[in-house]
């Protein structure tokens, strides 16, 4: 069976990777598809991001990275996915996670939505957390792969991290 992770990954994280090199053991395949979300302006384009994911999931077999817009059930059907994976951090992202999970069911009553909790050492990050640390010069490069730190530091002018 096929599974579908859903998200902006504005930037990808450590705690998406999780989820990423865990989910892939779990399904046949896994697609990760970036969200176009026309009422966000994320830091980073469409295409970064996409290659963000590419390069970070480089060592992974049979993942598919993809972006869509519109509904996610619609992209779930797109590729064939049986599944969504949806990562929980803490309670707090239940209730929203539960939410939109019974919205895709009600419209896709043949896909099942799937929680998988993220590992407790990656269970305070968030991109809006690891874009903030950044912006201020923080050190990132325990939060996110190589590559996104790199991007981070080139987008807030931060080319060198401290360490």
């Amino acid at each position: 069976m096929r599974a579908l992770y859903p998200g902006s990954f504005d930037p990808l994280t450590l705690g998406h990777l999780d989820l990423i090199e865990r989910g892939v053991r779990l399904f046949d395949g896994l697609v990760v598809a970036v969200l176009e979300n026309p009422a966000k302006r994320p830091c980073f384009s469409l295409e970064q991001r996409l290659d963000q994911i590419r390069e970070a999931t480089a060592h992974l077999a049979g993942i598919e990275v993809a972006s869509f817009d519109g509904l996610t059930v619609e992209m779930a059907r797109r590729c064939g996915a049986g599944v969504i994976l949806r990562g929980l951090r803490a309670l707090s992202d239940f209730e929203y996670e539960l939410q939109i999970a019974h919205t895709n069911h009600s419209l896709a009553p043949d896909l099942e939505t799937l929680f998988m909790a993220t590992a407790t050492h990656h269970s305070f990050l968030s991109s809006s957390v690891v874009r903030e640390v950044a912006r201020f010069g923080g050190d990132v490069r325990h939060m996110v792969p190589a590559g996104v730190a790199q991007d981070l530091g080139r987008l807030f002018n931060r080319p060198t991290l401290p360490g």
